[in-house]
């Protein structure tokens, strides 16, 4: 029988870090999974690490692709899974034991939601719980704010396509989807609760990410969604009544500007 989700667990250089990433899927109160676990060329010896998990549980399923970066890793378990949610978990990140099962009770109470996300607790080099509050469109249009660690029902996918493996740098696919999601009207649920664990570590992308890389990062997901980054500050303005401005900004940046004034 076809599962109910399938974790999707992109790897790279991951030997030191896997073992305890597929100890906390094992360590779910629900049993209804498959992992599928997506070696992306790595160098080191992760294969052996994977291979003895899948012949201690046939959940676990191991594939080997060529390097071709984390969304690309993604999208190929993605295309492989069976199940009708999808659960990204990168390598050296931990799942805690409850989630998909909290997570469950919402989606069969609500047709229309397509994600489910909750706060994070950073561990490793940086030790902080990361509270990401409820969905904001216009937080969503200039901030990755909400983790790629997110329940997915899989039809979202079949609806927006997978992610987009064209950014300048890779670690931002997770907000273009988001973007995708949001203008196809499937709706987001914040679960307040803690629902993974951040391994933060000196190579972490969330260290090694520069300013340069970010801004070319937003320019490529600003063309690539323009009208919604009109759209949506041209109804900010109007429903900001603090603004100092009387009449509409002229141009997008000062619309953008306009919010980081508000930040």
């Amino acid at each position: 029988m076809k599962p109910l989700l399938s974790i999707i667990i992109p790897c790279y250089n991951s030997e030191s870090t896997l073992e305890e990433t597929l100890i906390s899927v094992l360590a779910q109160d629900f049993d209804d999974w498959e992992a599928l676990i997506v070696n992306d060329g790595s160098p080191d010896k992760l294969e052996a690490i994977a291979l003895a998990w899948v012949a201690k549980d046939a959940r676990f399923k191991y594939f080997k692709k060529e390097n071709g970066g984390l969304g690309s890793a993604r999208n190929f378990g993605i295309q492989r899974s069976l199940g009708v949610y999808i659960l990204p978990l990168d390598s050296d990140n931990l799942i805690r034991p409850y989630f998909f099962k909290k997570a469950l009770n919402f989606f069969e109470q609500n047709d229309d939601l397509g994600v489910i996300y909750g706060n994070s607790q950073y561990f490793g080099e940086l030790n902080i719980t990361k509270k990401v509050g409820d969905f904001d469109k216009f937080k969503l249009l200039y901030q990755n704010y909400i983790d790629a660690c997110a329940l997915i029902k899989k039809k979202v996918f079949d609806n927006v396509g997978l992610y987009d493996t064209n950014l300048p740098f890779q670690g931002h696919e997770d907000w273009e989807f988001w973007i995708r999601v949001m203008v196809s009207k499937h709706e987001f649920f914040y679960l307040n609760e803690t629902t993974f664990d951040y391994r933060v570590t000196k190579t972490s992308m969330i260290k090694s990410f520069n300013n340069n890389m970010l801004s070319a990062n937003f320019t490529y997901v600003r063309k690539k969604h323009f009208q919604e980054y009109l759209d949506g500050f041209d109804a900010l303005f109007l429903e900001n009544k603090n603004l100092k401005q009387k009449k509409k900004p002229k141009s997008l940046l000062d619309r953008i500007k306009n919010k980081l004034r508000e930040k």
